[in-house]
């Protein structure tokens, strides 16, 4: 479990090809004092498991469902990554729960200066449109983001300037593809409703049903 707000942003150094897969070597410094072989980190939003752990660097492995769902299987050696470790239970939880469970892959469609700040536009795809609502968190690639604005599939961002100098933001242009993990509270609602309506889960809300929970 992450939180969406990283820690460093690293570089993929070496591309080796494994079975189904491949090994990516990350450069880093900053989160390398505690990582260890079997630790789990988010590699733009993709929960991977450090395999080896070097002076400089550490190795992952990507592979099946992963690079199919992930910008992953395009990235190679020179890619900026955001890197962010495992929550431990006695952090705050700046962001939001972000399980590093990428589901699917959207594009920026328009990035704005606005003085300081700065305003990000994406397009999701649609399959994810019904879990995204104004001023709720989304991870892109693995940053905890608030939406400002939804207009179908398009999210709307106001970007800080610690946020787009502290992530890989600042590097990514129209066009560029990124990882985006909706709120997995929204997934959990969406399965309670389906069982309880037989499978479907698209019944709008009502009050009665609120009330049989209480409310």
């Amino acid at each position: 479990m992450f939180t969406g707000l990283i820690e460093e942003v690293g570089k993929i150094g070496a591309v080796k090809p494994i079975a189904g897969g491949k090994s990516l070597e990350i450069l880093c410094k900053d989160i390398l004092d505690d990582i260890k072989v079997n630790d789990s980190v988010a590699i733009n939003g993709v929960c991977l498991t450090a395999t080896r752990v070097e002076k400089a660097a550490f190795w992952a492995d990507a592979v099946g469902e992963t690079l199919k769902k992930s910008t992953l299987d395009a990235a190679g050696s020179a890619t900026w990554v955001n890197l962010e470790r495992a929550l431990r239970l006695s952090d705050r939880l700046g962001g939001h729960l972000v399980q590093g469970h990428v589901n699917g892959i959207a594009r920026i469609t328009r990035i704005t200066r606005l003085g300081e700040n700065y305003q990000l536009e994406i397009a999701i795809p649609e399959t994810l449109q019904r879990y995204v609502i104004g001023e709720g968190s989304i991870a892109v690639d693995g940053i905890s983001l608030t939406i400002a604005h939804v207009n179908g599939a398009r999210l709307t961002f106001s970007i800080i300037p610690h946020t787009w100098k502290h992530t890989t933001l600042q590097m990514l242009a129209v066009g560029d593809r990124v990882n985006i993990e909706t709120d997995v509270v929204a997934k959990y609602i969406e399965k309670i409703l389906a069982d309880r309506q037989g499978g479907s889960g698209r019944q709008i809300l009502s009050e009665d049903w609120l009330k049989k929970l209480g409310y």
